[in-house]
């Protein structure tokens, strides 16, 4: 059974995440620690893209319903994030409160720009906040990666996660360019996904036991793991030779998944 976390729980995961992030840069024994999940970053600039990142989505749910995103000077300042660590860490504290004092403001339901508009999710706060939530996690797995200690991601986080990917990352009206192809994802946790892949695009769906009078349709390729390696995996961090992930199927056709850009 599919359970949707709430807007409060969204933000209670921003915070656990975001604090989470703060104990492996507090850990470190460098900031220059290069982060081998993102190839010529260092933890400090993992520190920045990360803070500019929320700051960027508070700038965005305060604005409201908007045609474009606001202005960089909205919450950039020009400086960067500090490089000593004790004041990255205050200004890493300082970029997650305005994301979720923006958020906690907005509510759940406020119309917001968003650059998934061709998607299933709504162009909402409530949906700024539920991405926030992998994007975080996953940022967290790097930094831990980074010090030699990755674990996986907590399991509320990543179900909810895998669910944003598919429906948010995934899905679009833009036209699949190859064969038209059924892809399955089965979380070991119990919950299970499929993605529609034709003419018409991309559609995610929650996948459940067919009707009594139904024929089941046969995925062209599957994957099966836990959800956090199913997340790590939708976001390159382990790869689809993993043998965290089982594969059934044609695997080309995640290779062209993989390899499909629907902005070009």
């Amino acid at each position: 059974m599919h359970e949707t976390l709430t807007f409060t729980d969204h933000l209670r995961l921003i915070d656990d995440r975001s604090t989470a992030f703060r104990a492996v840069v507090a850990a470190a024994p460098s900031l220059d620690v290069p982060v081998p999940s993102c190839p010529g970053w260092t933890l400090f600039d993992l520190v920045q893209h990360l803070g500019m990142g929320r700051r960027r989505s508070a700038a965005i749910v305060a604005a409201g319903p908007a045609d474009a995103p606001p202005d960089k000077s909205a919450w950039e300042d020009g400086m960067g994030a500090p490089r000593e660590r004790e004041a990255l860490l205050a200004w890493w504290t300082e970029s997650v409160e305005r994301l979720t004092s923006a958020l906690r403001e907005a509510g759940p339901d406020r119309g917001c720009w968003t650059w998934w508009g061709d998607s299933q999710s709504p162009e909402t706060s409530g949906a700024w906040a539920r991405r926030q939530v992998p994007e975080i996690a996953v940022h967290t797995y790097d930094a831990q990666l980074a010090l030699g200690n990755p674990e996986p991601l907590p399991e509320e986080v990543a179900l909810d996660g895998f669910d944003d990917c598919q429906f948010t990352l995934c899905s679009t009206d833009v036209a699949w360019p190859h064969e038209p192809a059924i892809v399955d994802y089965y979380a070991t946790e119990g919950r299970s996904w499929r993605l529609r892949l034709s003419p018409d695009g991309a559609w995610a769906a929650h996948l459940g036991a067919p009707a009594a009078n139904e024929d089941p349709v046969t995925a062209d390729v599957s994957a099966r793991g836990t959800a956090s390696d199913l997340v790590l995996f939708f976001y390159g961090r382990i790869p689809l030779d993993s043998p965290k992930l089982e594969l059934d199927g044609d695997r080309r056709v995640f290779d062209q998944l993989i390899a499909w850009d629907p902005s070009v």
